[in-house]
């Protein structure tokens, strides 16, 4: 049985567990678990990281602790009751967790081996901390440690900022909101600017010295240096060296270590060095024989030095070795370290290149104990302290010193009766009194232990030596007196001996006759003469000698005769028990003295500050002992003494001495009468104040008044203790009366001279000290009122003096921080008088900072829950008078500009911070009781509004961002609390006093504008929480957004017909507010529109302005990525069934689907927008929301906005024909006019003729740039023409000569023929836009569809390629998923003018093939019925699908939706006859090419015939004959009569063309190809023989075949009517890459079946110049018709259209009549007749290895080869029809036509179809191959299905070029060229023709210098009698196609431009 647990509630997981059990919670290791029962070793409960899951885990798996609960039963929560730190640390370390994973996934390295380390270091304290060992002291050092790096780990990753007290996290709830900003602020300033450490210190190890000559024992004394003031500023580190340079003491770190102490800030600069000395200890020179001397001697070796500013990088410097200089002159050893410094070192040497002095150096900082706690290794192992010079900065109390500094300075010495100078050393000893040596009193440095005696070093040949020898006497007080120090002078000779002898003595007396030490200074001692032998243990002998030449005792000869030597010592001293001023001394005696005691009293003054605090507790005896002595003569003099030490204990440096004298006053004070001469005297100051005219003294009086009063204080305990309590009410008088008397001071005004408030000014500084005193003797009230008596008798004019009210205002806050105040009683009193001054300071704005800290005390006191009755009235009082000024305070520093100083503004955020929790703390403590008062307190109306007004611009301030640090999120969740709980307090002021007729718009408005931006407020947007913090946020606060929502529905339910007001106004705030995630808040607040919507309705009939605002509003909230696909749901779903029973229904319905298609499109938009997508699927998607815009809103700015937006996304792509096209939309809204527009976007202000002109200007550039020069000639022509009418004719010139500059690029420059893609989007996962949608798409420049295939397929990285050509059915549509089907188009051109017109360069006809398409097909071959195998054409149909976009291509997009499709079948018979026009077509196009020489070679010509002639030899056309002309067919079809006889035309047709082509051919053909010409004659006559023509008809000869485009033509019949007016395509039933490589069909002569349809599915194909670049080939056969290519299918042109528009109908009929005459032809054989469009076509070509056109899903080895099926069948692309019908840039210029003229071979000249510049793949072409057996490839190519070599006979071939409507053309491209066209690709003249851009030979530009060959009169064109019609103008050709565009089956209604809006924009 389950029972719920009552002790064990909390556990963490000690080993994962799976939940396999039913009802099992799966845990991890660390989870940690509330326990709610228990049952036979199981629990149940939740893990805290997700608490809605509860389930079971075994017992076993939990380890228990300790944990307190809080609401008992359901929603209890358990609290665990371990320490504070170790709960946050573990929280911390949990989300530090996840977070860190995350950077080593974001590559955030160096972050992420930080934080590791840093995470490792607090586990390791955390288990510090959990086994409780530690020691009191070292957990406060771990917690902090932890706590530090908890902070920085916080910092780093950016989460909040954690406030603390001694270590613990605070809860916000129990502290006042004061004491949290505090602690923030604390925290924030710690993290920000570290304080700077005033103590510093440098730490010193000798490591060793490199030297190569050593072999001496040494001495290194380091010290620090000032070259400044050129004195050392520290003792001296002195260390030992063995023989070879390292310590000699190696095992006691101390002596060669140590630490030089307490470096003060200014001491780290650059002048101060660390100088090093080296002395050695061995013979007199360096070079002498071992043997020579056995006596040692101390002599200079080198120096060394080293700035302290190398050290300041805060680096510790291992392994520093310094350079050793040696010193070649002794005499100037003593400055050798200066000469260094100054750069002198050319009169040194360094001791070795390779030598110098190995140390460790570092600076640490901070005081001497944090030192020791940092770095305690370095005091465990053991350090040397080496001190500073004399006291330090601060001279602390108890501390014991008493050295006296001597400095060997330098001595003056005879030669003693010898040739050379001597050799002098120095022992010094210290004496006492008893005539006894002191033994270990001098110290030579730190580091090595005190000794007896002194050596100094000694100098060659020196009888002037300097030493300049620093050296420490720590000498006992105790044997001060009466001790000497004695120097004894010896010489040391250099012989073998090396004797030492004595020759001289000095001494100087430590202390003088009256107790005076030394005096500081240098001293110049006499030299005694004396022998070796002299005895001087004696001292009383030489005692009485004079010691220095300032003093002689006496006139005896001895002391003159010692005058000529001298010796100079500096002596220095440092003792706080000794002293050398004599006036100290006097005051000390002043018993012995009495009658000096007013003059000590006087000079006590003048005495040093050092000297008064070393004998501090003497003094103050001596000046007590003096009052009580007679307190009438020298009360004052006394009084005025004790002022004078208690203000020199302010000054900084005795400022440690405070506690001396409050321990003195404590314990060894013992003046029981004094504070009646103490009173009585500060008195009389006061009361002389206002008298005096120097104030200085009395200022100093005041300054002193804290420790006089302490002094009255205790001396007045002490009498009472003595005397039981005597005249204690006299003494209350006299504390009343001083009190008066100094009320009466304060409430004096200055008048003139400042002097007085000077002096109010200091006692207001020092008066607060005073209150704890006088607590000591009276009861709190009584103090409490004596104080507010005191600071409410302060004048209260604030233009008095602003330091003094500074100074005011500073006593009142020392008040408010006083003890007196932490008292309820005594608070109360104070409270107004503190109120009252704050009151006046806010209301001028004056001292705020002071106003501030003060207020932030006042609410520390009052804490949170106090309900005591007394902190209640407290803040009656505190509301009453505050709360309106603070407010306005407020309102006040947060609207003036921040300083720009960072120093001035950060002290403006904390005023400003502090300001506002204390209004916060305030708010927080109000209670119902509270805010009630506060609003009956308001008179009128008038004054309630202003509060409210006032009070809600302040919250709205407190919301902003900035107003707190961004870390601080404790703080602004606490601020949103208070917040919200005063709103609803004053909500119901609200709906009381300003509904109905009261109604104030203002006051609402300001309400509903504070609660949105409330909720809008990024610290509340719980989503973006780590769950642990949600919880934590929820469980404290909940969710107040959703509060704050409740209460804007509640109060807008409120306002019935005044809604009405805020209509349309709040919609956009609204609207934000719901687009929140949070479901609550959102099922609140969408309803309101409804009601909108319902208010609107009734107010005006519709709701348009709600519709505005809601899709303005959505455009700009959603881009800033607000909203989702569930709020779309949820915004339609709940509105819809709130307006299903109202009477606007309709209407509502329709608003609300389109404020949802918009919000698809918008939240597609801003999916496409996100970094890291692709352009192609962002400009799509701005596309659609820009027609949606346009077309459904009809918004102008948006629609502007966003074609703004589309113009940026081309441009990045570098799309600039789309660019241009885009901003064309928003230059057809603009008028040629002088309107003036306003500023917007980008554009200033300026008229729109101006922007329409840098409009068009832009839009050419662009156009320039897409060579779409055609469009751009159209512009340039617009302009010209404003231009023109304005008469500005230097813009006229220079937009004439853009426009030239495009024509001459359109005939000078390549241009690619782009690839056209059809793509169907299919499945629910694409976006709106896409969705369930086809497009066709213009591929980028050398793009093929395996390219485009793999871009769609990175674009869409989720999609499925779809490996078939059908359309999908219903499943796909439905599925949730991406599938894509992609596959080739063919463009079909609108208009065929230009393309059939001759004479036009096919630079010219490339633009026109694939601009401005709005139509598009796809051929699809299939066999209906039985195939035969013997004859495949029998069967072999072709399914034609046109496609019909919403815009033409080239326009806004690169792709545009299929708006219509059509599917038509095409017939075997139809199929035949456009394979035979095609390639009849293209025939006379080669053939007119050779003749006017537009040819570099005849080789083209070659391979066609070639094909043609072999391909029927072999038996092509006998395959048409076989399936069209047997009596079954034509029987079983009698409705194919006509194209029957048709196909019969084209058969006689082609034979007339090869014979007229093989005439040309023989004229043409190089010698070296005479054999192959020889032997397509010999084929030519068997294929003839083959139809059964023997001669061609009379008839026929004498009619001639006319070339009127400059190739054979010939009229024929119109095509049956079943003939698609397009033409038709067809497309194999199964998928077009599902053919094997090799397909074997019957043996005929005709081209394969299985080739033709798989080249045709691409739909690609090569224009007739390509042939021109091959090579002619050595074979003469084709193709085996087992292994031919398979058919292209090509459209072809409405029959009607067919025949040549230069012939009138008569010549049409006489021709065909001629040309069909029965008697003529044999029955058996098939006439001919020529083709009119000339179709791209494909040759194979031995050797040449390039990629076919064929099929653009094989790759080019496998078109050149044996290839497999691709993957992939699909092809597709998509564009947007360029702009809206009316006004539209429909069809650049055509070029005028030239006049005919009778000239036959001017007719016939066609240009050159410029092969410059050919896409290597679109170029390409297949090779021969040699044996019809080895070709298998079904992707080689031909534009015949008969041809089964190179070049087949057009009979069969299906082309890959679809044609237009109205008439095929030769797609010539004009492509650049790229140098892989394939191996085996030969033509010698290309590349030269490719690079330079001259004209081929026989090309346009040279056809008036050149006579083309003469055409026969058989193929002349009669001379016309009128020349023929020009084509329209480019402006009126426009208007022509818009008329052709609506003869032609119209898809739908075409996009209409924009209605005119007076916008301005």
């Amino acid at each position: 049985m389950w029972i719920p647990t009552e002790h064990e509630k909390y556990g963490v997981v000690i080993a994962s567990f799976r939940g396999t059990v039913p009802y099992g919670l799966s845990l991890e290791i660390g989870d940690t678990v509330q326990i709610l029962e228990k049952c036979d070793g199981w629990y149940r409960g939740f893990a805290l990281k997700n608490p809605n899951i509860k389930g079971i885990f075994p017992s076993s798996y939990v380890h228990l602790k300790n944990a307190c609960v809080k609401n008992k039963g359901q929603f209890e929560m358990v609290i665990p009751t371990e320490d504070s730190v170790i709960t946050e640390m573990t929280s911390t370390l949990r989300d530090w967790g996840t977070m860190w994973k995350q950077l080593y996934v974001r590559n955030e390295g160096d972050l992420f081996h930080r934080l590791w380390h840093i995470m490792n270091e607090i586990l390791d304290l955390r288990r510090q901390v959990l086994v409780g060992h530690l020691t009191h002291d070292r957990m406060k050092d771990v917690k902090r440690h932890i706590t530090a790096r908890l902070d920085w780990g916080n910092e780093q990753l950016g989460l909040d900022l954690v406030p603390r007290k001694e270590y613990a996290m605070v809860d916000p709830e129990d502290i006042s909101i004061t004491e949290l900003y505090r602690l923030m602020e604390h925290r924030h300033r710690k993290k920000d600017t570290p304080v700077q450490a005033s103590s510093h210190h440098l730490f010193v190890q000798m490591k060793s010295l490199m030297c190569s000559n050593l072999g001496e024992e040494l001495e290194v004394i380091f010290s620090l240096f000032d070259s400044k003031e050129n004195r050392p500023i520290s003792e001296r580190f002195f260390l030992r060296l063995n023989r070879n340079g390292l310590p000699k003491a190696p095992e006691k770190p101390e002596r060669h270590c140590s630490l030089f102490m307490d470096l003060g800030s200014s001491e780290l600069r650059k002048d101060i060095y660390i100088t090093v000395h080296i002395i050695r200890i061995g013979r007199m020179g360096a070079g002498e024989k071992k043997n020579a001397c056995s006596v040692q001697y101390r002599r200079p070796f080198g120096c060394a030095v080293l700035s302290i500013a190398d050290l300041l990088t805060g680096e510790t410097k291992d392994d520093l070795v310094l350079k050793v200089y040696m010193c070649n002159t002794e005499s100037e050893w003593y400055q050798i370290h200066e000469n260094i410094i100054k750069k002198l070192n050319a009169r040194y040497n360094l001791t070795g290149s390779n030598a110098g002095l190995a140390v460790s150096l570092q600076l640490l900082h901070g005081d001497i104990e944090q030192i020791r706690r940092e770095y305690s290794s370095v005091f465990s192992h053991g350090v040397s302290i080496t001190r500073k010079l004399g006291f330090s900065n601060i001279i602390m109390p108890g501390e014991m010193r008493n050295d006296l500094y001597i400095t060997i300075e330098r001595g003056e010495f005879e030669k003693g009766g010898k040739s050379v100078a001597r050799n002098v050393e120095v022992t010094m000893f210290i004496v006492d009194s008893s005539g006894q040596t002191l033994k270990d009193f001098i110290s030579f440095g730190s580091g090595e232990p005190p000794a007896s005696e002194y050596h100094s070093f000694v100098l060659y040949h020196n009888n002037s030596p300097r030493w300049s020898e620093l050296l420490k006497l720590p000498i006992p007080v105790d044997k001060f007196r009466g001790a000497h120090i004695r120097f004894e002078f010896r010489h040391c000779s250099t012989k073998e001996k090396g004797e030492k002898k004595l020759f001289g003595f000095s001494f100087v007396p430590l202390m003088q006759e009256d107790g005076r030490t030394l005096p500081d200074g240098t001293h110049e001692l006499i030299v005694h003469k004396c022998e070796e032998n002299t005895n001087l243990q004696d001292t009383t002998r030489y005692l009485k000698l004079p010691f220095s030449k300032g003093i002689f005792l006496g006139n005896n000869n001895q002391a003159m005769k010692a005058t000529k030597e001298s010796f100079w010592i500096t002596s220095f001293l440092c003792s706080t028990k000794l002293t050398q001023n004599g006036d100290m001394l006097d005051l000390l005696k002043w018993r012995t003295h009495p009658d000096k005691i007013t003059g000590c009293l006087s000079k006590l003054k003048e005495i040093d500050g050092s000297e008064i605090v070393k004998f501090l507790q003497d003094t103050l005896d001596t000046l007590f002992g003096i009052l009580d002595e007679n307190s009438q003569k020298y009360g004052s003099k006394v009084f005025d003494s004790l002022v004078h030490i208690i203000n020199l204990l302010q000054d900084s440096k005795f400022h440690h001495f405070k506690p001396v004298m409050d321990t003195y006053i404590e314990s060894h004070f013992a003046g029981a009468l004094a504070y009646r001469d103490l009173i009585k005297v500060l008195k009389w100051y006061v009361d002389r104040i206002t008298e005096a005219e120097r104030q200085e003294h009395i200022q100093e009086v005041l300054k002193a008044q804290e420790y006089i009063f302490k002094y009255i204080v205790q001396s007045r305990r002490l009498f009472s203790l003595a005397t039981g309590g005597q005249n204690e009410e006299e003494f209350r008088c006299c504390i009343q009366e001083l009190l008066m008397s100094v009320r009466f001071f304060l409430s004096q005004e200055s008048k003139g001279s400042g002097a007085l408030s000077q002096s109010q000014a200091v006692f207001l500084s020092s008066f607060p000290a005073v209150y704890s005193e006088l607590l000591k003797l009276f009861d709190v009230r009584e103090v409490a009122n004596l104080v507010q008596d005191t600071l409410g008798s302060l004048p209260t004019i604030m233009h008095v003096d602003d330091s003094l009210q500074a100074i005011k205002l500073q006593c009142i806050g020392k008040t408010v921080e006083s003890q007196l105040y932490t008292n309820p009683d005594s608070r109360y009193i104070l409270l107004p008088v503190v109120l009252h001054h704050l009151h006046i300071h806010l209301q001028e704005q004056k001292d705020l900072i002071m106003c501030a800290r003060i207020l932030s005390n006042v609410f520390c006191l009052i804490k949170k829950n106090s309900s005591e009755k007394s902190v209640l009235e407290e803040i009656d009082v505190i509301v009453a008078s505050l709360l309106d000024i603070l407010l306005r305070t407020i309102l006040e520093i947060t609207s003036r500009p921040q300083p720009s100083s960072s120093a001035m503004r950060l002290q403006f955020q904390d005023v400003t911070g502090e300001f506002v929790a204390c209004l916060l703390s305030l708010l927080r403590q109000m209670t119902d009781r509270h805010y009630q008062q506060l609003l009956d307190s308001f008179n009128t109306k008038e004054e309630l509004r202003d509060f409210l007004l006032q009070i809600f611009t302040v919250f709205r301030i407190l919301i902003r961002p900035e107003m707190f640090p961004k870390d601080w999120t404790v703080m602004r969740l606490v601020a949103n609390n208070v917040i919200i709980t005063t709103v609803l307090y004053l909500s119901d002021a609200l709906r009381k006093n300003f509904l109905n007729e009261n109604f104030d718009y203002k006051i609402w408005d300001s309400y509903f504008y504070l609660a949105v931006i409330f909720i809008n407020q990024l610290c509340l947007q719980l989503e973006m929480f780590t769950p642990s913090k949600k919880k934590k946020v929820l469980e404290k606060y909940g969710d107040m957004r959703v509060t704050m929502g409740c209460e804007i529905f509640s109060m807008w339910q409120n306002l019935g017909e005044h809604k009405l007001h805020f209509i349309p106004a709040l919609i956009g705030p609204f609207l934000e507010v719901t687009l929140i995630p949070q479901p609550d808040l959102r099922n609140v607040m969408i309803p309101i529109f409804h009601d909108m919507m319902d208010w609107e309705q009734r107010r005006s009939g519709n709701f348009k302005q709600v519709e505005a605002k809601l899709i303005d509003k959505l455009d700009s909230l959603m881009s800033e990525g607000k909203g989702d696909e569930t709020y779309r749901e949820l915004f339609n779903s709940i509105l819809l069934k709130k307006i299903e029973r109202e009477t606007w229904r309709e209407s509502g319905v329709s608003l609300i689907a389109t404020v949802t298609r918009l919000m698809e499109r918008l939240l597609d938009y801003r999916d496409c927008m996100k970094m890291g997508e692709v352009d192609g699927k962002k400009i799509g998607c701005t596309v659609s929301l820009l027609n949606f815009y346009k077309t459904e809103l009809n918004k102008e700015e948006m629609y502007i906005r966003y074609i703004h937006k589309l113009y940026d996304l081309h441009l990045k792509a570098q799309n600039f024909t789309e660019a241009a096209y885009t901003l064309l939309l928003y230059d057809e809204l603009l008028e040629w006019s002088d309107r003036p527009l306003r500023e917007f976007l980008t554009y200033p202000m300026q008229t729109e003729w101006q922007r329409k002109e840098h409009l068009h200007l832009t839009i050419i550039q662009n156009f320039d740039r897409g060579k779409c020069w055609e469009n751009g000639i159209v512009l340039c022509r617009k302009i010209a023409e404003q231009y023109e009418s304005y008469y500005d004719y230097r813009n006229l010139s220079k937009m004439r000569m853009t426009e030239a500059s495009l024509y001459d690029k359109i005939m000078d420059q390549q241009r690619l023929e782009p690839e056209f893609f059809r793509v169907g989007f299919y499945g629910k996962k694409f976006p709106f836009f896409l969705r369930n949608k086809e497009f066709v798409c213009r591929g980028h420049d050398y793009e093929r569809l395996e390219a485009f295939q793999q871009r769609m397929l990175t674009e869409f990285p989720h999609a499925i390629a779809m490996q078939h050509a059908n359309q999908p059915d219903e499943t796909i549509f439905q599925a949730e998923a991406q599938y894509l089907q992609i596959y080739a188009v063919t463009p079909i051109p609108e208009s065929q003018e230009v393309l059939q017109r001759e004479g036009v360069p096919d630079n010219i006809k490339s633009f026109y093939k694939v601009n401005h398409i709005w139509k598009f097909r796809y051929d699809r071959p299939f066999h209906k019925g039985t195939k035969d195998k013997e004859n495949e054409f029998k069967s072999l149909w072709v399914e034609r699908t046109s496609l019909y976009l919403v815009q033409s291509l080239p326009g806004i997009s690169r792709w545009f939706e299929v708006e219509k499709r059509e599917v038509v079948e095409m017939s075997p018979l139809e199929n035949a006859i456009e394979v035979l026009e095609n390639k009849n077509q293209q025939l006379k196009t080669l053939i007119s090419q050779c003749q006017t020489r537009q040819m570099q070679n005849i080789n083209p010509l070659t391979m066609c015939l070639n094909g043609v002639i072999d391909a029927a030899v072999n038996g092509g056309v006998s395959r048409y004959q076989e399936a069209f002309f047997v009596k079954e067919y034509i029987l079983s079809h009698p409705e194919d009569g006509e194209k029957i006889t048709r196909l019969r035309e084209l058969m006689l047709e082609q034979a007339q063309i090869l014979e007229f082509s093989l005439a040309v051919h023989e004229k043409f053909v190089p010698q070296d190809m005479r054999p192959l010409h020889k032997k397509l004659v010999d084929q030519f006559f068997v294929m003839k023989s083959s139809l059964g023509i023997q001669e061609f008809p009379a008839c026929v000869q004498a009619s001639p075949v006319h070339f009127p485009n400059g190739s054979p033509r010939v009229c024929r019949n119109s095509a049956p009517a079943s003939v698609s007016p397009d033409g038709t395509r067809v497309i194999p039933r199964r998928s077009p890459l599902s053919y094997p490589a090799v397909n074997r069909y019957s043996s005929s002569s005709l081209s394969s079946q299985a080739s033709a349809e798989v080249s045709n599915i691409t739909g690609q194909s090569e224009s007739s110049d390509e042939v021109f670049n091959m090579q002619p080939s050595p074979s003469t056969s084709s193709l085996s018709s087992t292994h031919s290519a398979s058919p292209n299918v090509t459209s072809s042109a409405p029959s009607s259209a067919r025949a040549s528009p230069l012939l009138s109908d008569k010549h049409k009929h006489s021709r065909e009549n001629s040309c069909l005459s029965p008697r003529e032809r044999p029955c058996s054989a098939i006439y001919p007749t020529p083709g009119e469009p000339s179709q791209r076509m494909l040759f194979n070509h031995i050797g040449d290895g390039a990629l076919p056109r064929s099929d653009p899903n094989l790759s080019a080895p496998d078109k050149a080869v044996n290839p497999t099926p691709s993957s992939w069948s699909l092809d597709s692309g998509k564009e947007a029809k360029n702009m809206s019908d009316s006004g539209k840039l429909i069809s650049p210029p055509v070029p005028p036509r030239p006049t005919q003229t009778a000239s036959p071979a001017r007719h016939t000249t066609a240009v050159s179809p410029s092969p410059a510049g050919r896409s290597p793949l679109k170029g390409s072409v297949q090779s021969f191959t040699p044996s019809p057996v080895e070709y298998h490839s079904p992707g080689l190519t031909s534009n015949s299905p008969v041809l089964s070599g190179s070049y087949s006979s057009g009979i069969s071939s299906l082309s890959r070029c679809s044609m237009s409507e109205t008439s095929g053309f030769e797609n010539q491209v004009n492509e650049p060229s790229a140098p892989a066209a394939a191996p085996g690709y030969s033509g010698p003249e290309e590349p030269a023709r490719r690079e330079s851009k001259t004209p081929p030979p026989y090309s346009v530009y040279e056809r008036t210098l050149r006579r083309p060959a003469p055409l026969p009169h058989s193929l002349s064109i009669p001379a016309a009698a009128e020349p023929p019609a020009l084509p329209p103008k480019p402006l009126a050709a426009r208007a022509g196609h818009l008329e052709n565009g609506a003869r032609r089956t119209e898809p739908g209604p075409r996009p209409r431009p924009l209605p005119r809006k007076v916008s301005q924009l």
